[in-house]
């Protein structure tokens, strides 16, 4: 049976973040960046209403990738677009992952500047390069700004900027291309982060593409900003998670973010014009589940990609299917 959302709210983080974070959704904020704003009241005893939240979406372009790890019948492989987002209300602004390249972390920076915001904050949702390589870039323009992630985030973090790992990985498929800088974050007190009397809370996911994984619900607007734990249209990182167990926490995670029933999800992927809709979990969570299916009745790497290419033939990034099918059938 699925937790609802204030029993999940109550179980993750206690009573008291349950009374501030169960606020009516209207149903018509699908689509919108935009909340009806809250009220307080001061201690002179006048009612003061909060600035309602808006968000926007940075999406870096694919990039060219050097590896000689093709997918059959293609010729290169590009990393799939990568998510950004910026929650902002009068003055104040959080930003939720940054690319992977210098040039790419610039851009955003630049777009984040252009919005006029004060950059208090820099969240991480999980540890993959992708999602932080590019915060040292953007922390040179907003130098004031803090960057912070949950401590099990950062321990993946840590394990993505390791020499080894840079050496082996990320520098020879993006040479030159990757900050000699990298910035690790600073761990998140609690699970709140407060922009302009509204709470941003990380949630724990658990393992979804990678371990130790967590979304930033803004129940004010109902925003879920996924990270890799949902994907928009774009085949899904399944090489770390090649058995059937660590497919199922994958699943768990989606009927979390679910449960908190979001009108918005944005995903750490996404094609160009894709909406953020919160149909994505479920797309998701089938993807997951025919890859179940397929792996069982597929014999080869190469049955379980072409099966899984017929199944999905508009998503993106065949690559990343390429190397979960081969990682399932090893």
């Amino acid at each position: 049976m699925m937790t609802s959302r204030r029993e999940f709210l109550a179980d993750a983080f206690g009573t008291a973040l349950v009374t501030a974070s169960t606020w009516p959704i209207r149903a018509d904020q699908a689509g919108s960046t935009q909340a009806e704003s809250g009220s307080s009241t001061s201690k002179s005893g006048r009612t003061t209403r909060k600035t309602p939240l808006s968000w926007d979406v940075f999406l870096a372009p694919s990039v060219p990738v050097i590896t000689s790890d093709l997918p059959p019948g293609q010729k290169e492989r590009p990393w799939p677009p990568i998510s950004s987002t910026l929650i902002y209300g009068e003055r104040d602004a959080v930003l939720v992952d940054t690319p992977i390249t210098v040039e790419q972390a610039r851009a955003l920076a630049n777009w984040v500047s252009a919005k006029g915001k004060n950059l208090t904050t820099i969240y991480a949702t999980h540890g993959h390069g992708d999602h932080f390589f590019g915060a040292s870039t953007v922390l040179e323009q907003f130098p004031s700004a803090r960057f912070v992630a949950r401590p099990d985030v950062i321990k993946i973090m840590r394990q993505q900027a390791s020499p080894e790992s840079l050496s082996t990985f990320w520098n020879p498929r993006f040479p030159g291309q990757i900050s000699s800088h990298l910035a690790i974050a600073e761990e998140l007190t609690g699970n709140v982060i407060d922009l302009e009397g509204h709470e941003l809370v990380g949630v724990p996911l658990g393992f979804t593409d990678s371990a130790n994984t967590t979304c930033l619900y803004v129940p004010s607007i109902g925003l879920i900003v996924a990270g890799d734990a949902a994907y928009n249209r774009v085949h899904l990182h399944l090489s770390e998670s090649p058995d059937l167990q660590k497919r199922e926490e994958w699943i768990a995670a989606l009927d979390k973010m679910e449960s908190l029933k979001p009108s918005a999800v944005i995903a750490g992927h996404k094609g160009v014009g894709n909406e953020d809709s919160p149909r994505i979990i479920g797309e998701t969570r089938k993807y997951i589940r025919d890859f179940d299916r397929v792996v069982t009745s597929s014999t080869t790497a190469r049955g379980l990609y072409d099966e899984m290419l017929t199944l999905y033939p508009d998503w993106i990034n065949p690559g990343a299917l390429w190397s979960s099918a081969q990682a399932a059938k090893r």
